[in-house]
This record gives C-alpha cells, sequence and structure tokens, in this order.
C-alpha cells in the first residue's frame, strides 16, 4: 500500500525509456570507472608515501588529506568543487567535478587500504631483499607490492563497488545519469514504482 491505496508495478514505463535508462546506466558506469582509475592512482601514492613513516609537512599534508575527505559527506564535497570553487575563480565542468569528487574521496578511503596493506608484509620482507642488493624502492616494487597487492585485492573491489553506488550523488550537479534518470522518468510519468 502506498498512500492508503495499492499501487501497481508497471513495467510498461521501463520498456518505453528502456533507452533512456540505458544511456543513463552507461554514464553512471563511465563516471564511475574513470573516477576509480583516478582514485586508485591517488590511493597507491597517498597510501605508500604514508606507510612509508616519512615525517614532515607531506605526511601531514597527506594525513589531513585522507581525515578532511573521510571526514566530511561526498554530498558536500560535490557541492564544494561544483558550486564553491568557481568562487575562487575556478570553473569545472559537471563531469570533471564529479570525477574529481568522487575521485578524491575514494582515493582517501583507499589509501587506507594501500598503506594498511603495505604495513600488513612482515618487515623481514623488504630487509631480506635488502640484503639481497635491492634498493628501497625496488624492495617496494618487487618484494612488497605483490604482496600487499593479494590483501589489497578484495577491499579494493568493495571500493570500486562503493564507488559506483555513490556516483548517484552527481546526479545533483546536473549530470543526467541513472538516478537522475529514474527521477526524471517518475517526474514525466507520475508513477514511481
Amino acid at each position: 500500500m502506498f498512500g492508503g491505496t495499492f499501487v501497481k508495478l508497471d513495467f510498461s514505463y521501463v520498456f518505453r525509456n528502456l533507452d533512456f535508462i540505458a544511456e543513463g546506466a552507461w554514464v553512471t558506469l563511465r563516471i564511475s570507472l574513470v573516477s576509480f582509475v583516478f582514485a586508485f592512482i591517488i590511493a597507491c601514492i597517498v597510501g605508500t608515501i604514508r606507510a612509508g613513516r616519512i615525517g614532515g609537512i607531506l605526511s601531514r599534508l597527506l594525513g589531513f588529506y585522507v581525515e578532511v575527505f573521510r571526514g566530511t559527506p561526498l554530498l558536500v564535497q560535490l557541492f564544494l568543487i561544483y558550486y564553491g570553487l568557481p568562487q575562487l575563480g575556478i570553473v569545472l565542468e559537471a563531469w570533471v567535478a564529479g570525477i574529481v569528487g568522487l575521485a578524491l574521496n575514494s582515493g582517501a578511503y583507499m589509501s587506507e587500504i594501500v598503506r594498511a596493506s603495505i604495513l600488513s608484509v612482515d618487515s623481514g620482507q623488504s630487509e631480506a631483499a635488502r640484503v639481497l642488493g635491492y634498493t628501497p624502492l625496488r624492495a617496494l616494487r618487487h618484494v612488497v607490492f605483490p604482496q600487499a597487492f593479494r590483501v589489497a585485492l578484495p577491499p579494493m573491489m568493495n571500493s570500486l563497488s562503493a564507488l559506483l553506488k555513490e556516483s548517484s550523488l552527481v546526479s545533483i550537479i546536473s549530470i543526467v545519469e541513472l538516478t537522475r534518470v529514474g527521477n526524471i522518468i517518475y517526474s514525466r510519468t507520475m508513477a514511481p514504482f
């Protein structure tokens, strides 16, 4: 029951708008995948630097970035990027703002996955690599990263799933993706189901 009356589930609206829905789904997938690629790059850089326990201002800045983006809602971040940055003279297209917002937000979460995965590799592994003549970067690349990758893969896939769901928020910055398509169809037909 909905509002005291029975609501009939009518799939004819879906079939009549299938092209529009498919286009919205394609937009959602593109935004999610591009954002995930950038988030992965950000996560690898930030997570690796933070796992190295390098002191100083860089570590503090990266820690601040992670805490800010993990501690504020994605919706607020998207509003600030799309509507706030133009106040500073930085105007981004809706697509770019959506991708930047999703990538920075997901990159902060994923950087903690990368950092924890690197720290989960026994320190004896990198010590053994150095004894064999590896430089610290080669030891990281050839010994630590492959082991950390196996640990990081399952939570990274969870992050991709979360990013796909969170991409619905880009509809508030005028991107017509799957959620926005559903709202448009609803407003045209007045049939929520």
